[in-house]
């Protein structure tokens, strides 16, 4: 870990110059590049300062190798995704992702959605509808697993619930081997979004009509891949979007 490298890590994610951090933090150019090149060590105020800027805590910027980070996120991306029908069904087990997608995979091999469309995209998110007490005393968890439906499809096979999705804007980010550490590297990846969504004048927006958040998994060039959608609405106007991922 280098705190120096940190702080250059962070600098070129924000697109900023080290003259323009300088003048941020009140220091000569020449400080900057010197806390860069681990020559000296900023005070503990400059430090604060700094975290602020980059929009990171204070242990992360000192103790972690965020370079690192780099290889297992993506930039974060603002999409529009078009409105879609979905086949959906919820499960709270010790174990949901596993079992709700094993449930929705039959279901959309018996439906014949799989025949119609192989590459259907699957798509899920938490449910957070489980008490303390069951996700203390029992262990449950809940997760809501669904198929993005082609347009036109019709089934009759039941045990699923149909719901639509509005056109909406997404703050969206890559996580590699997201299982290798799933405990760890997911939850990050939300953090990662909320701070970049705040430095870039968006926040989190919640609809009824929208969902909140989703994940897809999917394999590219022989690694598993997740993609974290945040619904996003901006309250200011920006002509370019920083990541901190």
């Amino acid at each position: 870990m280098s705190l120096g490298k940190n702080i250059q890590y962070l600098r070129k994610q924000k697109k900023i110059t080290q003259e323009q951090l300088a003048e941020i933090m009140s220091v000569s150019r020449q400080t900057i590049s010197r806390w860069e090149a681990d020559e000296i060590i900023p005070e503990l105020n400059k430090l604060v300062a700094l975290s602020d800027v980059f929009s990171c805590k204070l242990d992360t910027l000192v103790r972690e190798d965020m370079d690192a980070c780099g290889e297992i996120y993506s930039e974060i991306t603002i999409k529009s995704v078009k409105g879609f029908r979905m086949a959906r069904y919820v499960m709270v087990t010790p174990n949901p992702e596993d079992d709700v997608t094993a449930y929705l995979d039959g279901w959309a091999r018996r439906s014949g959605l799989l025949d119609l469309q192989p590459d259907a995209m699957r798509i899920g998110w938490d449910f957070p509808f489980v008490s303390g007490e069951l996700q203390n005393r029992f262990g449950l968890r809940g997760y809501v697993a669904a198929y993005i439906l082609p347009e036109g499809f019709e089934t009759s096979c039941p045990g699923v619930e149909y719901a639509e999705q509005k056109d909406a804007e997404y703050a969206v980010i890559t996580i590699y081997d997201p299982f290798a550490a799933a405990f760890e590297r997911i939850p990050n990846a939300y953090k990662k979004i909320l701070e970049s969504l705040q430095a870039n004048g968006f926040r989190e927006k919640h609809r009824e009509d929208i969902l909140p958040c989703f994940e897809h998994v999917y394999e590219k060039e022989g690694v598993t891949c997740m993609d974290v959608y945040m619904h996003a609405d901006s309250v200011s106007k920006t002509n370019s979007f920083t990541s901190f991922s």
